[in-house]
């Protein structure tokens, strides 16, 4: 069985998110082996995808699991997905996938770029939660809680620097979302080429930190069009190793574009 590293959110390898891609001839194994082959690699999400009878819906079926667990939904592995099937010539033009939380698509630009049309998450204004603020070490100015397929909580910091210098208690994070902790600030200088920071801490499922996590800029998207009065803007996520996100923001969906990079390609023995 083929199994591919995929370097998502960058157009270079060793930058972006990295995620596992394994594309299946028929049926799911049994989930406990997803699981293991999960674990095994060791990366914030693995992909697991099958192809899908013509005439339906969706043409691949898709799911992500992290070391510990499967999640509803992840835009980084989507991408390294989307980019696999394109490398392979498995598919052109829109792909469906049909996943957890929902249908979603992805299709390939001239320049190579991979755009995913993913549900906007809602924002529900909450109460600063001082624990928080003191696992982060920074000031909260604003809490929001996201729709259910994402689970985060968005934090709204004071500064890019802030976001940038951040050294999380990442144990005591856990408890307060569902899913992850996302900071986020305004950009220093948007003359850099890119409008919003962000940082994104998931304890919960044993990732301390994710470098770029698209399916949290479905809420980063809403959060920073209402802030900045634009419904397109690229967003920067990561601390030490850091990747770039454009988002359109269009209604009750966001659309997400950015590379990928192939940087390993092997054969899974432990089938």
């Amino acid at each position: 069985m083929r199994i591919r590293i995929v370097d998502a959110f960058t157009d270079r390898p060793f930058h972006g998110n990295p995620a596992g891609v394994l594309l299946l001839d028929s049926a799911f194994p049994p989930d406990a082996w997803l699981q293991q082959v999960a674990a095994e690699v060791n990366l914030s999400e693995t992909a697991f995808a099958r192809p899908l009878p013509p005439g339906g819906d969706a043409d691949w079926a898709l799911r992500w699991f992290t070391p510990s667990a499967e999640v509803d939904m992840c835009g980084h592995a989507t991408l390294a997905t989307a980019h696999v099937l394109r490398e392979q010539g498995l598919a052109e033009g829109a792909v469906r996938f049909s996943a957890r939380c929902g249908i979603l698509t992805t299709e390939a630009g001239e320049d190579g770029a991979i755009t995913m049309d993913f549900p906007t998450s809602s924002l529900t204004a909450v109460e600063p939660v001082p624990e928080v603020a003191r696992a982060l070490g920074a000031e909260i100015l604003s809490l929001h809680d996201t729709s259910a397929h994402i689970g985060d909580l968005v934090v709204e910091l004071a500064d890019e620097r802030t976001v940038r210098e951040l050294d999380p208690d990442y144990a005591a994070l856990r408890g307060y979302a569902r899913r992850g902790v996302i900071v986020t600030a305004p950009a220093e200088d948007p003359s850099r080429g890119y409008d919003f920071v962000s940082r994104g801490f998931f304890p919960v499922f044993g990732i301390d930190e994710d470098p770029v996590t698209g399916s949290a800029h479905t809420a980063l998207a809403p959060f920073w069009a209402a802030r900045l009065g634009r419904t397109e803007l690229t967003g920067l996520q990561g601390g030490a190793r850091r990747g770039l996100v454009r988002v359109r923001l269009a209604g009750d969906r966001t659309l997400l574009t950015g590379h990928a990079v192939t940087v390993i390609d092997g054969e899974l023995l432990g089938h």
